[in-house]
């Protein structure tokens, strides 16, 4: 990016300051009045400005320029020049963001050591915001299950629209991963990607945040829809926001503009909204704590993401790319993981969800001392369950039943938790459990175990009685 904006009412100057640039290996466009300047900026935002203070015939002087180039366009570095400099003047260009004032006549050395300075800054920051943007955070889907594979067609629908998505599930699911692979893989995936943790701000606190500030004594204070602009704004658990925020924010959506707390301009924006949440919206909505008009206006694409426990056979691929993940960036073993261990975290219950998972294999790496494959005794649980090698320990509402009641119980847990270990595929589970699978069907049948379509994958429940 080399392209600079020179305005300045003085054809003779402009023109030599343009041939001056283009020497040196720049692009330049010229604009003699404000008009003319704010045109060039709304066709194509410049690398740099250098405006002049003073322009004659014009509706708006240089500080007024100033101001609204860095309500709206905050990135584009200015450098103010001008034949009539006093301190004042150049106290006041700075403080409404100017990069740095030249006084006329200027020497041409000191203004390419300026441009290069400030461009090389504006580069800085540039990078520096996007190493900030990927830091942490994961934007790569990991599975294979027929759940997932239902997640990730809805998902690639939805990335190249401008469209609003609502991602709803349970929290530890991976909705912010979600909501990363939309950005990622979207024509918008170069700009920024700003998460809005709806639950972690204070309620006085989030608007400021929102729409940031602007005062005489710290100048403006870009907030997160600001830095968002030409990118995406991820509000993560939306139903968290303060029920007065919600309504400026529906005015964002109509307007794409708004006002920052304590300024007078507006600020525009152009943002794509995804938001996520893990409660049930139209009951909040009933209970007056969610704005009905701001649901409509979120809710345009709704994508359910599966719990854990809709997707267990992603386990083993989920655990070994965190195993991986922990390698890489902590340093930690890189070990295998043993079937005994694959299969018992296929039947454990997740109510973390892919969160939990991940917690508990760097857990495991960090306490273990080893650096063969992960072993099922080593998973928190396990040694609860088995006492002396070749028992069970038996819960106690099972020990209390006759043992046809008790064998019957036993065979029905097991049984559902195989099945969707295997994503309701009875053929596989037959497979595991050493049955015929039509014999399997018959048992399946006298212990009221049925499976139904969920989240694109098939689910084992025990069939409810139509008498209840």
């Amino acid at each position: 990016m080399s392209d600079i904006l020179i305005v300045d009412d003085e054809r003779d100057i402009r023109e030599l300051i343009s041939e001056i640039l283009k020497d040196e290996g720049f692009t330049t466009r010229l604009a003699g009045n404000s008009d003319d300047a704010m045109s060039a900026i709304n066709t194509e935002a410049p690398s740099l400005m250098i405006l002049d203070i003073w322009l004659k015939d014009s509706r708006m002087d240089g500080i007024d320029i100033l101001k609204t180039v860095k309500r709206d366009n905050p990135d584009i570095p200015v450098v103010i020049i001008s034949g009539h400099g006093n301190i004042e003047i150049a106290v006041a260009a700075i403080k409404q963001g100017a990069y740095d004032f030249i006084e006329k006549p200027f020497n041409i050395e000191q203004l390419l050591v300026v441009i290069r300075r400030a461009m090389e800054t504006s580069r800085l920051r540039r990078e520096n915001q996007t190493l900030k943007r990927q830091d942490g955070a994961q934007s790569e889907m990991i599975g294979s299950s027929a759940a997932f594979r239902t997640l990730i067609s809805q998902l690639d629908k939805v990335t190249k629209s401008n469209g609003r998505v609502m991602l709803s599930g349970p929290a530890g699911s991976g909705k912010d991963v979600a909501a990363r692979y939309i950005h990622a893989n979207s024509n918008r995936a170069s700009a920024p990607f700003v998460t809005v943790n709806c639950a972690g701000v204070s309620p006085d606190k989030m608007e400021e945040v929102l729409f940031g500030r602007e005062g005489t004594e710290r100048g403006v204070e870009p907030g997160l829809l600001e830095q968002a602009h030409g990118g995406v704004i991820y509000f993560d658990e939306v139903a968290d926001m303060p029920l007065g925020t919600q309504s400026k924010i529906l005015r964002v959506l109509v307007d794409q503009q708004f006002h920052r707390v304590g300024g007078v301009d507006k600020v525009r924006v152009d943002l794509r909204v995804i938001s996520s949440t893990n409660h049930n919206l139209e009951a909040d909505i009933e209970a007056e704590t969610f704005r009905q008009e701001l649901y409509h206006r979120l809710n345009v694409v709704p994508i359910a993401v599966p719990s854990l426990e809709e997707r267990r056979e992603d386990i083993p691929l989920l655990a070994e790319h965190f195993i991986a993940e922990c390698n890489a960036h902590q340093g930690l073993s890189l070990r295998a993981l043993s079937d005994d261990a694959s299969a018992l975290m296929q039947t454990m219950i997740w109510p973390g969800n892919v969160r939990q998972l991940k917690n508990l294999i760097e857990r495991v790496l960090i306490l273990s001392d080893g650096a063969g494959p992960i072993e099922a005794r080593e998973l928190p649980g396990e040694e609860d369950n088995s006492n002396e090698e070749g028992r069970v320990v038996l819960s106690g509402a099972l020990a209390t039943l006759p043992l046809r009641e008790a064998r019957e119980a036993f065979e029905r847990e097991y049984l559902l938790t195989q099945i969707n270990r295997f994503g309701g595929n009875i053929s596989r589970t037959a497979n595991f459990v050493g049955m015929e699978r039509s014999a399997l069907h018959r048992k399946l049948k006298s212990l009221g175990v049925v499976t139904s379509a969920k989240a694109g994958a098939r689910v084992a429940h025990v069939e409810e009685d139509d008498d209840t």
